[in-house]
């Protein structure tokens, strides 16, 4: 099987594969249509790529669209796993205001930019001014209520299920659970409840390359976000090698079809 991967980092230690930049797709046109399956290309590509060339890709583009941004996310969550996403409205700066806010929502509240990851862009709100604050410098106002939490687990789901989960736990007195935020690390007493809901989630959405931020609270599990290019360093530290999962997966999928197959002679 011919690969090509436009993020090499991510492909590393996967046979038969080619780099091509991203900012060359259309000088190596050719090549590409060549190839059995298209690794890692960046958002701006994969509609060309899927629906123009009718390539494969990797990840999956329901795991592109949904995973583009925390609307995307929410908002199919919402409509699928709605007891299992925290209270979250998403609505225009244009025409709100902070009191339309402070009805819904008590302080301190979460408010979040639509696109980031890694802990960016992610404010814990405790009065009107850092409210106000937060919605003059954003169009798109995405507000959820704080759960009480001091840890979230990482569950990674790459394939058709999930290879790892660990606790990201908060440093004292923070807000983050983020491993670039400081966050430290726990890989025991891992619930299998929530284990089998993000395999359910991924699987109904079709999503084969993620990273869930799952939050506990009595008992009860609720889906924060999930990432596409998700960090490593946790399953570095498990000594999990992505890169063999991500290899099973695209040689066995059994919806696959190579580019180029062999059939059988016809007398």
């Amino acid at each position: 099987m011919k690969f090509i991967t436009f993020n090499p980092f991510r492909t590393l230690g996967i046979p038969n594969v080619t780099y091509i930049k991203p900012e060359n797709m259309f000088k190596e046109v050719e090549k590409i249509k060549e190839a059995d399956y298209l690794l890692f290309p960046e958002y701006w590509q994969v509609n060309a790529l899927v629906y123009g060339l009718k390539k494969s890709i990797f990840p999956s583009i329901s795991t592109y669209h949904l995973g583009h941004n925390k609307v995307e996310t929410t908002r199919v969550l919402q409509c699928t796993f709605p007891e299992n996403v925290p209270y979250t409205k998403i609505m225009s700066s244009f025409g709100t205001t902070a009191y339309d806010i402070e009805k819904d929502f008590e302080y301190p509240l979460v408010a979040k930019e639509i696109k980031n990851s890694m802990g960016k862009g992610v404010f814990l709100i405790e009065n009107r001014d850092q409210l106000q604050t937060y919605m003059n410098n954003n169009e798109v106002l995405y507000i959820q209520e704080r759960l009480p939490i001091d840890r979230d687990l990482r569950v990674v789901f790459v394939g058709d299920s999930v290879i790892c989960a660990y606790w990201r736990i908060a440093p004292d007195g923070g807000f983050h659970n983020n491993i670039a935020k400081g966050a430290s690390y726990d890989f025991n007493n891992i619930p299998k409840e929530a284990i089998n809901l993000v395999e359910s989630v991924a699987r109904s959405l079709k999503i084969n390359h993620a990273g869930f931020d799952v939050a506990v609270v009595k008992d009860k599990l609720y889906i924060l976000e999930f990432n596409v290019m998700f960090g490593n360093e946790g399953l570095r530290k498990m000594g999990v090698p992505v890169e063999k999962f991500i290899y099973e997966y695209i040689t066995s999928n059994p919806n696959f079809t190579p580019n180029n197959p062999i059939l059988p002679k016809v007398s």
